[in-house]
Parts: C-alpha cells; structure tokens; sequence
C-alpha cells in the first residue's frame, strides 16, 4: 500500500500530465455517454482508466467502501480522493484509514485551505448551524474543486435512487462547473445491488451505516434516521438542505 496524503486545498502535488482540453472532454463525452449507459460498473471504470490515466481519481465519503474497491480491482494504485472537512465523525475517519491499510489505492486526504479554528476566527462559531451552504462550499466544494485541477475526470458513488435530484445522473457526463468528466460507475444500482456487492465481496462499510445513519455527512449536519424514513432525512434536518453543492 502507498501512504495516505493530506494535501491542503490549496496546494497542486504537479505529477500528473498534461491534460485535454474542456472541449476536447465535452466532445468525449458526447461520444461515449450513450455507450456506457448500460455497462457494468467495472467496464465504465475500466473506459475510464483507459482514456484518462493517471488523470482520473476517484472520490469517496468514505460511508461505504464499494467505489474504491472496484475501481482497486481495475487499476491498483487508483487515486482516491478524501475530503477532510474537519467535521466528519471518528467512524468516517477510521473508515479511511482501514481503506488505506487494505486496499491497494493511493488515499489522498484534502482539507481545506482552512482549518475549523480560522473559519470559526473569520466567520464566527458554527457557521453550519447559521448558513449551511457557505460552510459546505468552504469545506466541501472548494476543496473539491482545487483538488480536481489536476485531473481531466472523476468517479464518484453518486446513485440515482438516492434522491429525485440524482435520478437523471448519467453514468458518463460533463461537469460544466468543475469543467471535468464525471463519471458515475454505480449510478444505476439499488440498493440491493450495493448491499449484494458489499456482502460478496466483504466490503468495508462506516460502522455508522449500521447504527441508524444510512446516508453519513459531517457530524454537526448528520443525525440518526427513524425507521421508515428517508434514508437522506437525517441530513441538514430541519432545513430545506438536501445537498452539500459537489453534485449541483
């Protein structure tokens, strides 16, 4: 296994080649969207190791280990890309670190540019309890963004039968905010299909999962689901919240 690495957001690590250009990846995915639409899981990751190489990573929340096992499957070594917002529950970060310590991938842990002591400093205490969405764009989707410079695509675990809003995710698109190709090997799976894979394949699951948070974010925003609830209600709960923006 590689060692983990936790890069500030701000920073750019310059291993990767010289990518294509935003026009070059839009006509791409214009080509081969269609195609991929109904390929297993390993195919879209293995098209997309093809094509882009070292400039593809994949992402996790790291609530369930299932992406970054098949994507280790395909191409041992792969990036995974971790965001450490600062926030996240001690069973999300352990979770991380057995990843690392059993898969062959190259963990890379991005925080942001600043840590929870200076946004508190700037901001004031608590900014995810008095604006959710510019806490969620200082620790998410920034971060996301400055660590996604390097790269021409990127997986990500998004599923269409998670929420009304995923369910037009496409498995291969383009990412006009991100200007990257996005690529979502899981989109069409259930529930039972992510259950089934993990059983199959021992997966590693956030313990969390199994202590009433099916769908896990930072620890302040994230409370336990009653049975019979929407697996994403205990997200931003009591707000009109349902997205952190990394997937608008």
């Amino acid at each position: 296994m590689t060692a983990a690495t936790t890069i500030r957001a701000r920073e750019n690590r310059g291993s990767h080649t010289e990518g294509r250009s935003p026009e070059e990846l839009r006509e791409l995915v214009s080509h081969v969207g269609a195609e991929l639409e109904l390929a297993p899981a390993e195919h879209i990751i293995e098209w997309a190791v093809a094509t882009f190489g070292d400039r593809f990573c994949v992402t996790s929340s790291m609530g369930d280990a299932v992406l970054a096992h098949l994507a280790s499957k395909v191409a041992p070594g792969v990036d995974v890309v971790f965001l450490d917002t600062g926030y996240h529950f001690v069973e999300t970060i352990g979770t991380r670190d057995a990843v690392q310590a059993t898969m062959p991938v190259n963990l890379l842990t991005i925080t942001p540019v600043q840590s929870v002591a200076e946004q508190d400093a700037e901001y004031g205490k608590d900014l995810w309890q008095r604006d959710p969405d510019l806490c969620c764009a200082l620790r998410k989707v920034q971060p996301l963004q400055s660590a996604l410079a390097e790269y021409d695509a990127w997986a990500t675990g998004l599923r269409r039968a998670e929420t009304h809003n995923r369910i037009i995710a496409p498995v291969v698109g383009w990412d006009a905010k991100k200007g990257k190709v996005k690529v979502s090997p899981l989109a069409r799976w259930s529930d039972e299909d992510v259950e089934r894979y993990i059983a199959e394949n021992h997966v590693l699951v956030n313990p969390l999962v199994y202590d009433g948070y099916p769908s896990i974010g930072c620890a302040p925003c994230t409370r336990r689901v009653n049975p019979g609830e929407d697996p994403r209600s205990g997200r931003w709960a009591g707000t009109n919240k349902t997205e952190c923006g990394i997937h608008r």
